[in-house]
């Protein structure tokens, strides 16, 4: 077997694995970047990007529709929609992030990488690479595909599947409650599907406030989507007709592409994780500089998904640069201060990690979601009825939460849903890593009209 040695070796070309290449070889390090399928990864051609090509276009119609005197069409169009998403996703033509690589000075290695040694990979059985400094895990996640009676006779769609489709089925059943779930039901309904979404509590979203799922399951219902709460399915059959599915309680359902949007878990299995003792299938537990805890010696490092931490791309990336960072850092024998907020340490995964659910209305979320057990947390919700939030759609419905810790004043939570509202995140995030006390905070004075003006009303809720 042929061999070649470099300083880092990364297994997975993500985005946020390509972030740890460049942030290694920004470091002064030879890196190589193995990955089997996609550079770019499961974000630019399956997941992030497509999914949000996809559902723009139905957000942007409803959002018209909310405005009188701007002209519009009654439907999308579906084939301009998808021939957008394919102009985003390069048709699945990753070479413009092959020559990114090359530009970045990281050697990009088709195949599939397996751990056959310390800061040894092996790929495809052939060539071995070898790391001087170390090896870094960013192979993502993979989905959770639950064991029910019959879906092994049928071809179901995943999340692959509902970004990249290019016919509009007449008929989806969607199960899963969670982001894909939502956001993939309110994508196929506006391109014109009969959409059942099957979920099992009584509303999508659960980890979020109440206030968030309800308001995005009658933005769904709105769209067109029947919504089956407390329920589940419990068998699938292929049919002359389509794909019978059987709900919890017996009532039957027929479908032309039944999505199983249950979840992800981290990609672990079949890189020879078991021969250092980890678990295959399991999250990679690693430090905050990225460093695996379960593994001596300082080589291993894995982010992203695949560690379980925070399975978002941006989360994955901010990871990915404090542990290129980290590598390069220690390669040249300096010290590496784990201290929290330091460019080495992904310290916001643990108190500030935002996310958007790009359905209408949209949910935007960043900290946590209620009041701590065992705090003197204060959790102040009102309406998003601000001059801003009236000019932007006429009956504007939309709800905003903040958490405060009130021994600190500081805040430590919000969540935002309402059309429009993904921007007003970041200004979050802000005030969480950077620990603004209120009364500075009620100093940012918000533009007039826009929807920021939520920040004034949130704090005059609290008694500023």
């Amino acid at each position: 077997m042929s061999g070649l040695t470099f300083d880092v070796v990364v297994i997975g070309a993500g985005p946020v694995g390509e972030v740890a290449a460049e942030r290694a070889a920004r470091g002064g390090l030879k890196v190589a970047l193995v990955e089997h399928e996609r550079f770019g990864g499961e974000c630019s051609y399956w997941a992030c990007i497509p999914s949000k090509a996809l559902l723009r276009p139905g957000n942007l119609l409803a959002a018209a529709r909310r405005v009188p005197g701007v002209p519009m069409g009654e439907a999308l169009d579906p084939a301009q929609v998808f021939a957008r998403r394919d102009w985003f996703t390069a048709k699945g033509d990753d070479s413009g992030q092959v020559d990114w690589a090359r530009d970045a000075g990281i050697e990009p290695i088709r195949g599939h990488g397996v751990l056959t040694g310390e800061r040894e990979v092996t790929v495809d059985g052939e060539r071995v690479l070898t790391a001087r400094h170390a090896v870094i895990v960013a192979t993502g996640s993979v989905p959770n595909t639950p064991k029910i009676p019959g879906l092994d006779t049928i071809r179901p769609w995943g999340s692959r599947e509902a970004t990249s489709a290019s016919a509009v089925p007449a008929r989806l059943g969607v199960l899963g409650g969670g982001v894909v779930g939502v956001e993939m039901a309110q994508a196929w309904a506006a391109l014109g599907s009969r959409v059942d979404l099957i979920i099992s509590g009584d509303r999508p979203l659960p980890r979020l406030p109440e206030f968030a799922g309800d308001l995005v399951a009658a933005g769904l219902r709105e769209t067109g989507v029947t919504v089956h709460t407390r329920s589940g399915v419990e068998a699938v059959a292929a049919t002359d007709g389509g794909t019978e599915l059987t709900l919890a309680g017996g009532e039957t359902l027929v479908v032309d592409e039944f999505l199983v949007a249950t979840g992800r878990r981290p990609a672990t299995a079949g890189l020879g994780l078991e021969n250092f003792g980890v678990t295959p299938g399991a999250a990679l537990t690693v430090d905050d500089t990225g460093q695996v805890s379960a593994v001596d010696g300082a080589w291993l490092y894995a982010t992203g998904d695949v560690t379980g931490r925070a399975p978002l791309t941006h989360q994955g990336k901010y990871g990915a640069r404090a542990a290129g960072d980290t590598v390069a850092a220690r390669a040249k024998g300096e010290q590496v201060p784990g201290t929290p907020w330091s460019k080495y340490t992904a310290t916001a995964d643990h108190h500030a990690v935002p996310q958007v659910i790009f359905t209408d209305p949209e949910v935007a979320s960043v900290g946590v979601a209620d009041a701590r057990e065992g705090t003197a947390d204060r959790v102040v919700d009102i309406d998003i009825a601000v001059a801003g939030s009236s000019l932007h759609a006429d009956g504007y419905t939309g709800k905003a939460r903040m958490v405060v810790d009130t021994e600190r004043g500081v805040l430590v939570g919000v969540t935002f849903v309402g059309q429009d509202v993904s921007e007003l995140l970041h200004s979050a995030t802000i005030a969480i890593v950077g620990e603004v006390p209120l009364d500075r905070l009620w100093h940012a004075v918000p533009s007039f009209p826009t929807i920021s003006e939520v920040w004034l009303r949130l704090l005059e809720a609290y008694g500023l």
